[in-house]
């Protein structure tokens, strides 16, 4: 896996020195744990919570009648995105609650219906600052990713069930430090995570999928995990999201690098309308790629483009 591992070195770190300014070199950290701070009268005060997200809806249609060069009589696909969060920042304390979830949507008169995209993701990380500077935090993150339908792979048109509700479902808990030298930047570290493989399904638990051994529904690993996220303007009406996450399995392979890395853009037309890009890449060590004669994993992508309503929204809470 040694060019997907590389991959994801260059990508965290393109991210990482986006923030450089801001830096503290790691040498400098215990100096600034254990450094005398003398107390604010502000340690005291009320927390200020935040809430708000995104609602993003595309829809795409076609139809032909007559049409000489061929092609579908109709054809129509829709693509959503839902973000909700809630941010909690004190002081000392900060707490960082949000659920993302994206579905697409693929109905034509030769393929029946389809879908494209199915990704339900929930992260809760708290943290308690450590240093003067107020970018440190010792820190706690759970994270759990899975999706809602059915998934089906097709070969010559054949579908075959590849997944479905908690089919797989992956639950992260750990325990490490957390640096955010600014507001739309974190890298959070831990040397010790456990992992949780879910696979609910029996049909799908039967033939040992996602690494977890057949007849079982779920598999516990330990390892170490790094997980970067940025989002911020990037030009005049363009926002940018991204998270990668990075583990490594002590027990199995651990120079094999998983990787989940997330992108999505949102070029803004007007208030309600824009353009949108998602792109995704994976690499699960434990994960055969379906359809293929062979028994190695592999570098998974999936890049959708659309445009359609967006609604952004937030709310303060005091």
């Amino acid at each position: 896996m040694s060019k997907h591992a590389l991959l994801s070195i260059v990508c965290f770190a393109m991210v990482f020195m986006s923030s450089a300014q801001d830096y503290i070199p790691v040498k400098v950290l215990p100096s600034e744990i254990f450094k005398t701070v003398k107390k604010d009268q502000n340690d005291t005060a009320k927390w200020t919570w935040k809430r708000g997200g995104m609602v993003n809806l595309n829809v795409a249609q076609g139809s032909l009648s007559n049409w000489a060069s061929g092609g579908d009589n109709f054809t129509i696909a829709v693509a959503s995105y839902l973000n909700y969060h809630i941010l909690n920042k004190g002081p000392k304390h900060n707490w960082d609650n949000s659920a993302d979830f994206n579905f697409g949507y693929i109905n034509t008169t030769s393929l029946g219906s389809r879908k494209n995209d199915d990704r339900l993701d929930v992260l809760s990380k708290y943290g308690y600052s450590i240093d003067s500077t107020g970018k440190w935090y010792l820190s706690a993150l759970f994270n759990f990713r899975s999706q809602f339908f059915d998934g089906n792979s097709y070969s010559n048109n054949v579908a075959t069930l590849n997944s479905t509700l908690l089919s797989p479902a992956y639950l992260f808990l750990a325990a490490g430090f957390d640096f955010k030298p600014y507001k739309h930047y974190s890298l959070f570290f831990s040397p010790v995570t456990e992992r949780m493989t879910i696979v609910a399904s029996k049909r799908l638990s039967d033939k040992g999928l996602y690494g977890v051994p057949a007849g079982s529904h779920s598999i516990n690993q330990i390892g170490a995990f790094a997980s970067t996220t940025f989002t911020s303007p990037v030009f005049k009406n363009v926002v940018y999201k991204g998270k990668m996450d990075l583990f490594s399995d002590y027990g199995h392979n651990p120079e094999n690098v998983d990787m989940y890395f997330t992108n999505f853009f949102n070029f803004k037309i007007n208030k309600f309308l824009s353009a949108t890009y998602n792109l995704d890449l994976i690499y699960d060590d434990d994960v055969k790629l379906f359809g293929k004669n062979s028994d190695s994993p592999g570098l998974q992508l999936k890049s959708l483009i659309g445009i359609g309503f967006s609604m952004p929204f937030n709310v303060i809470m005091n």
